[in-house]
């Protein structure tokens, strides 16, 4: 068995010694026990709150690397003609905190018929596809960085939360 508790970045130049196939679910996990593509256990022990990245590698207790892989699974995928309809879309699905893979005019969300109505009234057209699902990871963040209104100051802006 395998267990990782250190992360080392998108870039790496050691070679890779095994790989996992990660779904959007699993790479927002801080404790996972996997398979490698291998057949190997692969436990993981990281911090919470950080998603894995596609394409990450991870250093094993005993010194092997491990690449972080997106799995393919089921997506709607949604697309318009304009930005305006896009943006409405994209508002109304912010507003509604749903995870968001956002491209050039056009979006993929986990299926969800509900969700799906919602959109298809907006404007866009949805099908149904199976991809790695790569949603945005947030304004806040690890690595985006926020000047205009962070939360960690202990001033007075004159509004509640």
């Amino acid at each position: 068995m395998l267990e990782v508790y250190e992360r080392l970045g998108t870039h790496c130049h050691d070679p890779v010694d095994e790989v996992v196939n990660l779904d959007h679910a699993q790479r927002d996990k801080g404790r996972l026990k996997l398979i490698s593509a291998a057949g190997n256990e692969v436990r993981v022990f990281l911090e919470r709150g950080k998603p894995l990245l596609v394409g990450e590698f991870l250093r094993t207790q005993c010194g092997k690397i491990v690449q972080v892989q997106g799995a393919v699974e089921s997506v709607a995928h949604a697309s318009c003609d304009d930005w305006r309809t896009f943006s409405r879309a994209c508002y109304h699905l912010g507003n509604r905190h749903v995870k968001l893979q956002v491209g050039e005019r056009w979006l993929r969300i986990k299926p969800d018929h509900v969700l799906e109505e919602m959109i298809h009234l907006l404007g866009l057209v949805i099908t149904h596809e199976e991809a790695v699902f790569l949603p945005e990871s947030g304004a806040y963040s690890h690595g985006i960085h926020v000047s205009a209104h962070s939360h960690g100051q202990d001033t007075n802006h004159g509004h509640e939360h």
